[in-house]
This record gives C-alpha cells, structure tokens and sequence, in this order.
C-alpha cells in the first residue's frame, strides 16, 4: 500500500489523474473502474481538460462503476449514471455503449446484481479501481457490517451514510435508503487500485484503513491485502496519519 501526500484537493486530483493518463496510455483499451461523489470531481475534471488538449484518448476505454442508488434512473439528476454523464462522459470521446452503472431500476436487484458481476467478468476485469472513501471507511455502498460482503449486492445504507447524502436532496424522504454496489470481493478483483480522500473529516478513517485491524466494520480495511493500493491524501488527512504514526 501506498500513500501519496499532497498539498491540497487540486494536488491530489491532478495526481490521481495521472495515474489514470497513464493507464489508458499503457492500455488503450483499459476497463476502469469509476467512483462517484464530490472527491472524483476534480480529477474528472482534470481528465477531461487533457482529453480537450489532445492528449488523452477514450475512444477504446470500457468503464463500470461501484454502485447505484435503487429506485432512481440514469434520468435522475441525483442518479450515478447522470453524475458520470456530467461529470465526465458527455465530454470526452468515449462510447456511452462501453460505460455500465448498475441499473437502479431493475426488478430484480439480485439478478441485476449477479449480472454486473458477470459483465466485469466478460470484460476482463477491471483494470485499474478510483475509490472515494465515506466517514465511517465505506468504499462503493460496502457499509460496516459483521462480514465483507464479496460481491456486488443490495445495500441497506446506514443512517450516517443517508444524512451524508441528504444534502443532495429536496426532503429526507427522496434520499434513497438502499443501493446496489459492487461488494469488496468485486473490488479486490481489480489489477490496481486508487483511493483518494482530503479534508479533516477523512482523516481518521484513512489512519484506520492503512494501519487499523482489517475488519468489517471498518470495510476500506480489506485494502491491506490488495497488492496495488494507491492511497491519495491532502495535507490535512496526512497531517493526522503522521500524528498517530507518532512522527
């Protein structure tokens, strides 16, 4: 596992793009795994501003993304699909037919689970993973529980993560209170992954997840054991990892 310090939100999202520039060089044709949220922001934004100066190429890339919220469609402006089409895939040259986002609105959320799994499968797998990381060490919709959940499933969101979530909406009843997400199993899978947080209010839990137990309840944990973790922090996360580290 590895941590990158930098100075600032701006530092660590041109930093986690260029770890994404680099990939889709190396590999035209790359499956990337996409997380949504405010943290990806800016590192959407930085993809895009070297995809508009000529020097990125998503006409071959495939992507799948962590989760969905169950009950909205991709024409809901709160929806994971819409974020990803705003935030990144109306302005780049990618074929919407190779990006996938859970569907939220299947009838059956255990075969659309079983599905997803089978379409990163038929993929390849996925190449390289960005990963947000929520308060209480949450990574797509995977909430601390009494075991890792191994594959993409239904979630019950906890109440920490639906006031999380609440701002995004009109009234507490339109915030969803279950999503469909990839498990940790399914993240596990992926060849590389990249984690990124800033901020205060992350700094504890990144201490937790890269020197914590591994444990469920803190579900970032299961990072520990991949062998490719890039973890991208801001002064302010760092700052506390140091202080526990007792340096």
């Amino acid at each position: 596992m590895k941590i990158i310090h930098c100075k600032d939100y701006d530092d660590m999202s041109k930093k986690a793009a260029a770890m994404f520039f680099s990939q889709i060089h190396m590999k035209p044709d790359s499956v990337l795994g996409l997380a949504t949220g405010s943290t990806p922001i800016g590192t959407y934004k930085q993809l895009i501003k070297w995809y508009e100066e000529g020097d990125l190429d998503f006409s071959e890339v495939k992507s799948v993304n962590l989760d969905e919220y169950v009950g909205l469609d991709g024409t809901n402006d709160q929806s994971y699909r819409y974020f990803m089409n705003e935030n990144l895939f109306n302005h780049v040259n990618i074929n919407k037919d190779n990006t996938n986002v859970p569907n939220g609105k299947a009838e059956d959320m255990d075969a659309e689970a079983l599905r997803y799994e089978a379409l990163i499968k038929s993929l390849g797998g996925i190449d390289m993973q960005l990963l947000g990381i929520g308060n209480n060490g949450h990574i797509g919709f995977n909430e601390p529980s009494d075991a890792f959940d191994s594959i993409t499933h239904e979630v019950k969101l906890t109440e920490s993560t639906i006031q999380a979530n609440a701002r995004f909406f009109e009234t507490m009843d339109d915030v969803p209170k279950t999503a469909i997400s990839m498990g940790i199993g399914t993240i596990m899978k992926a060849k590389k992954i990249v984690l990124i947080a800033n901020g205060p209010k992350k700094a504890d839990i990144i201490y937790e997840t890269c020197f914590g137990p591994i444990t469920p309840n803190v579900p970032a944990s299961a990072l520990q054991l991949h062998p490719d973790v890039t973890i991208i922090v801001d002064d302010e996360a760092y700052a506390t990892i140091l202080a526990k580290c007792g340096k």
